[in-house]
């Protein structure tokens, strides 16, 4: 039998570099780290105390440190086009109040509850009949919503229902993307617009209530996904959604004679025309 020469004495340099990996516990055999003074697996003592570590050296069991994640954020200048923001980004302005919006609901169901409670008469706001004058119902008249028929309450409050849900949602929505002060003058130019148009194309024209002020705020908010879908590109809005609201809007003047078919068409093309250059300007900032 070939007798096997004894394997060779392991340098000091190969033990102190063994001994910075691990250290062999005596009682059970295990491998443990040099930085513990008692044996995880078994409890049996390694050492007396743990090697000190030099100050400033990198630890054997630190563990890296996970890159830092870089958020983006789709840039509201262009579709499609994303810029990088800091973690302390302040995006409050896209959760903001909307103050604009807030102010034409609550406005349009404090002059429907003044109404109702016998204030004035509602010819006094309403367009019904030539204008002789009283122009300032151009803007008075989307403001109150009446019926017609026998249930002149219920089809008022659901034709001012419709009206405020359109009004609160796209309002809301084109206020965080170009200010209050852009949701009130399209408000003012659709509602007045429309009434004067219905005023100026009827005989006797009945017109109240904000089916055309709705429709433009729908109108102006989505030119920009308007144009994205026609150039294939991405859009972020649901513009099927946008399109059974405007439809809804659009027929109310067949259960609501007060709500003037006139007055919402012009209402909404009047939007139309404002949500083109308002589209240009966001796109340049």
């Amino acid at each position: 039998m070939r007798a096997t020469a004894p394997a060779p004495p392991y340098h000091r340099s190969h033990m102190a570099r063994g001994a910075d990996l691990f250290v062999v516990c005596k009682n059970c055999g295990s491998e443990v780290s040099p930085y513990v003074t008692e044996c995880p697996y078994c409890g049996q003592r390694v050492r007396k105390r743990a090697p000190k570590i030099e100050r400033g050296g990198p630890r054997a069991d630190a563990a890296p440190k996970a890159p830092r994640r870089r958020r983006w954020r789709r840039s509201g200048a262009s579709r499609g086009r994303f810029r990088r923001v800091s973690a302390s980004a302040d995006v409050s302005s896209l959760s903001g109040r909307p103050v604009a919006t807030i102010a034409l609901v609550a406005a349009s169901f404090l002059v429907y509850l003044v109404y109702f409670a016998g204030a004035f008469p509602a010819s006094d706001v309403i367009i019904a009949g030539k204008l002789d004058g009283d122009w300032w119902k151009l803007v008075s008249a989307p403001f109150l919503h009446v019926g017609s028929g026998g249930g002149i309450v219920l089809a008022g409050g659901a034709y001012q229902f419709a009206t405020m849900v359109a009004v609160g949602i796209f309002g809301t929505l084109l206020e965080r993307r170009h200010g209050p002060v852009v949701v009130l003058i399209v408000a003012l130019l659709c509602g007045a617009g429309g009434m004067l148009v219905a005023a100026a194309i009827e005989t006797f024209p009945i017109a109240a209530g904000a089916n055309g002020l709705a429709l433009g705020l729908l109108a102006a908010w989505a030119v920009p996904d308007l144009l994205a879908w026609r150039r294939h590109r991405e859009y972020e809005g649901d513009l099927l959604g946008a399109a059974v609201i405007a439809a809804v809007l659009l027929l109310m003047p067949v259960a609501v004679e007060p709500a003037n078919a006139y007055a919402g068409v012009a209402g909404g093309l009047i939007g139309l025309l404002i949500g083109f250059p308002l589209a240009r300007v966001a796109a340049r900032t």
